[in-house]
This record gives C-alpha cells, sequence and structure tokens, in this order.
C-alpha cells in the first residue's frame, strides 16, 4: 500500500509490540476491575431485607458473584472503551521501558 493519499504522504505505522495480546487481556482486566467496582456500588443500594429475599451473608456473597460475572463480561463484550484507552498507554508506557538511557546521561558518570 501506498504512503501517498490524495497528495499526502502517510507516516509508515508504528509496528505493534510483540505482546500486544497480553496487553490488550491486561487492559480489559482492568476495565473489568473498574467495572466491578461500579457494579457493587449499584448493588450495594438495593434493600435486602424483603421477604422474597432472605438477605444475610448468602445473598451477599452472591451479588458479589453476580458483580464480577457481569463486569467481566461487559468488558468482553466492548465495554465503555477504557480498555482502549488503557492499550495505547500500556504500549506507551512498555515502549518507554524499554528505551535504554545512555550511561554519559546518568549523574553518576558524568
Amino acid at each position: 500500500m501506498s504512503n501517498l493519499i490524495s497528495g499526502f504522504t502517510r507516516p509508515p505505522e508504528k509496528p505493534l509490540p510483540a505482546n500486544i495480546d497480553s496487553l490488550k487481556a491486561q487492559a480489559k482486566e482492568l476495565e473489568g476491575v473498574f467495572l466491578n467496582t461500579l457494579l457493587k456500588e449499584m448493588f450495594s443500594g438495593i434493600k435486602t431485607d424483603q421477604e422474597s429475599f432472605g438477605g444475610g451473608f448468602a445473598e451477599e456473597t452472591w451479588r458479589g458473584m453476580q458483580s464480577e460475572q457481569l463486569s467481566n463480561q461487559i468488558a468482553e463484550n466492548g465495554g465503555l472503551g477504557i480498555a482502549d484507552s488503557l492499550l495505547s498507554d500500556l504500549i506507551a508506557m512498555q515502549e518507554a521501558s524499554q528505551k535504554s538511557v545512555p550511561a554519559s546521561s546518568i549523574g553518576a558518570y558524568r
């Protein structure tokens, strides 16, 4: 494919890191954790002392599992777009950590 588009030269695309799949999984996981926190707060406002549900420890445990599963499904199916934002930040952080710093720029070696 040519880098020339309608008279403008497009810069070459940067290659993706070798572990892009791992970074995508981490970004989705972080979004899932965030969504889990939101859902737990949402469920905390629901009263459980009604006759149809017994409340207590079992219901609290079930609600925790429910919010975890819901948040994971939301994140896996596109989420809120947080994972996409996180992915670019994770790639940038990885690239920055892989750049070597010349020894002459470190204070102890001047």
